[in-house]
């Protein structure tokens, strides 16, 4: 099976793309979301992503330790969506307070990558993996921004030196980062 990682900014169709190749498998689907509804904004855009999903997908909401749940939780689904990593980030960073203790954050943020690509290594299925691209703009002008980008950004990397296609979206374009 492979693994594809799509990334690309705040509205530039990740999560559309990502559901467009799962529908295109043909395959029983596992969406894997990381979001949590903290705000009634955050409540009507998991509501709005949960409309677009077909009724016949298996649905996981998990903030944390995912490659684990997946595992638990696959079942007959030969696809998996987990959307996505940015979340899951910023699940970690606040679990771990990041802005405390950068170190010990990012070895929770290590940890959790390394057992999602476990996860995908051991499982007879194809992952599709939805993650922002946060790194293109300015440096942001705090300390705790600044460390939330790092570690998204070095997630972002670790994923995708071991997907086996990367995809850029821009302006609801795919582009093909690798192979």
């Amino acid at each position: 099976m492979k693994s594809t990682l799509i990334m690309g900014g705040a509205r530039s169709g990740k999560s559309s793309f990502a559901q467009e190749l799962a529908l295109k498998s043909g395959e029983a689907v596992l969406f894997v979301a990381t979001a949590e509804a903290g705000d009634e904004d955050m409540k009507r855009r998991i509501e709005k992503h949960r409309e677009t999903r077909p009724s016949t997908w298996k649905t996981l909401e998990v903030t944390t330790h995912v490659g684990s749940q997946i595992a638990r939780s696959i079942g007959k689904a030969k696809t998996v969506i987990i959307d996505c990593i940015t979340l899951l980030v910023s699940n970690i960073f606040q679990q771990y307070d990041g802005d405390a203790d950068a170190d010990v954050t990012e070895k929770g943020v290590v940890a959790e990558i390394d057992e999602l690509i476990e996860c995908i290594d051991r499982l007879d299925a194809s992952f599709i993996i939805v993650s922002n691209e946060v790194g293109l703009g300015l440096v942001p002008a705090d300390r705790v921004s600044r460390i939330y980008r790092d570690l998204l950004g070095r997630a972002n990397q670790r994923l995708a030196q071991h997907a086996d296609e990367v995809i850029l979206m821009v302006a609801g374009m795919p582009v093909k980062v690798k192979p």
